[in-house]
């Protein structure tokens, strides 16, 4: 029996926010104890990586998108609503009336939203968020200047350098260090 792929659509589905992969292993698991597997075709959290720095050392999370929603295709057939809906955190589906049906998204918002998904891939390591500002007081923790406490002059987010003024001998010195030879004080 071949299955009809025009009738899979892609649907959000209203979660509770911040438990979203898990709630993404809990529907794939009630689909298949059921054995409904052949109705979803596909279930995303789209997330980004964002990279952070913390105590000097590179920590790349995965941040969700769109916190509280899952996107799912799947041919909601029989029962296939009622199932996910009753998975434990799910809220319900996006765009449905009291007890009407779930309304799909319109091709051009799954472009949109895949899209984004494939963007956030590439520009990967492009928006790591600046850890510092400018004006503000910094330990030196590597480097010839171990040691020595500063403030920051300066900052180029391209190179991913900081400006440090730095006092040596009484006079105050400028040095050019990178984002992980310093610490906040």
């Amino acid at each position: 029996m071949s299955i009809d792929n025009s009738n899979f659509k892609w649907y959000v589905v209203r979660a509770v926010s911040g438990q979203e992969n898990k709630i993404k292993t809990y529907i794939e698991n009630e689909i298949s104890r059921v054995g409904m597997q052949s109705f979803i075709e596909d279930i995303l959290v789209p997330q980004e990586k964002v990279v952070q720095i913390r105590n000097g050392k590179k920590v790349t999370k995965d941040k969700t998108y769109f916190p509280g929603y899952i996107m799912i295709k799947a041919n909601l057939a029989g029962e296939v609503p009622h199932i996910i809906k009753s998975v434990t955190n799910v809220i319900g589906f996006l765009g449905e009336k009291k007890g009407g049906d779930p309304i799909p998204l319109r091709q051009s918002e799954v472009n949109r939203m895949l899209g984004k998904v494939d963007e956030l891939a590439l520009q990967e390591d492009s928006n790591v968020i600046i850890p510092f500002i400018h004006g503000e007081s910094v330990k030196v923790i590597d480097g010839p200047f171990n040691g020595f406490d500063g403030t920051i002059e300066k900052i180029n987010e391209e190179k991913r350098k900081l400006e440090v003024m730095v006092k040596i001998f009484g006079r105050k010195t400028p040095l050019e260090l990178s984002y992980m030879q310093v610490e906040k004080l």
